[in-house]
This record gives C-alpha cells, structure tokens and sequence, in this order.
C-alpha cells in the first residue's frame, strides 16, 4: 500500500506531536517546528542559486541539522519514547569554524549593512530573519516546556552564519555592500 500524504486527521484543526499528544495548530511548539521548517526552506533556496560548491555542501549539512532540531521539537517531551537524532555541540562548532573561515576573507564591518545588492545575498538576509524568528519562538517555548539548550544555541549561531554567508556572497557576487549611515 503506498503511503498518503493526506491522512484528514487535522481536518478540525488539531495535529499530533511525536508522543501522540494532540494540540491545536496554533501551538507554539507546532508554530516553531514550522518556522525551522520554513528556514530549511529558505536555505534550500539559497542552496538552489549559483554559489560556490563547498558553501552548497555546508547548507546541505545544516538543511539535515534543521530536520533534526525540527524533529526534538515535534517531539512531547513529556510522553514521546521515540529515538530521535541528537545536536550535539559539534554542530555549533561547526558552525563557528565555517563563520571563521568566511570572516577571514572578508573586509572588517564598520556598520550595519542594508540587505540587498544580489537576489542570492538578499535570500540569505531572508534566512538569517527566519532564523532569529525561529530563535525567539523556541525560546518562548523553552519558557513552558522543555526544549534542549542547544537548539537555541544552535539556532543563534546559525543566523550569525547566515549573516556571514551574505557577506561572503556580497564579495563573491561582486555585489554592492551598502552600508547603513544613520541620520543625525
């Protein structure tokens, strides 16, 4: 028999957490699992343009950590005796090395930069605001319910990386960094 994508059970607007707990779909454990996965999205996207290869395989690799921290997320903490892939603090230092290896090649910042210059450096910027939103819903969530510390870590690193990746593309793009001059 093949598996259906449909299965009518959140027709009245309810779904399952692994562990079988039905909550509504407003939840905010469903509204943060969904943000990580609408990031994962946005990063495939970003995966999906004319960007250096190593760069592609490292979105590759955190597109597979976001399926991880989206799964612990679905999870009820309380009731689910399911294995589920860990994120272990490699992850985050992973992240940071990648950061390192970018900031290296890159012109010191001297202020806040406006998102823009290349549709690939903007799909970042569109990321990295994905991703600080999803880090302030886990962290919400983390205020009610148990959620392991390093996906808020992980979470945090990962927009700071998206951040970096824009500039990097910014330079390998040849797109203009324009930097932000407040007015005074």
């Amino acid at each position: 028999m093949a598996f259906k994508v449909y299965t009518k059970t959140g027709d009245k607007g309810q779904t399952s957490l692994i562990g079988g707990t039905r909550v509504p779909k407003h939840h905010i454990r469903i509204e943060t699992y969904g943000t990580v996965d609408e990031l994962n999205s946005y990063i495939g996207l970003i995966r999906d343009q004319e960007i250096d290869p190593s760069a592609k395989q490292v979105l590759v690799e955190i597109q597979d950590r976001l399926f991880t921290i989206g799964s612990s997320l679905a999870s009820d903490p309380e009731k689910s005796k399911m294995k589920i892939p860990d994120l272990k603090e490699e992850d985050i230092l992973f992240l940071e090395k990648e950061i390192d290896k970018m900031d290296e090649k890159l012109p010191e910042m001297r202020s806040f930069v406006l998102p823009g210059g290349h549709t690939t450096v903007s799909f970042c910027h569109i990321a990295r605001c994905v991703c600080r939103r999803a880090e302030r819903l886990t962290i919400q969530l983390s205020e009610s319910s148990f959620v392991d510390e390093l996906v808020i870590k992980y979470l945090n690193r990962l927009s700071d990386y998206l951040f970096v990746l824009s500039r990097k593309l910014s330079q390998d793009l040849n797109a203009e960094e324009i930097p932000w001059k407040p007015r005074m």
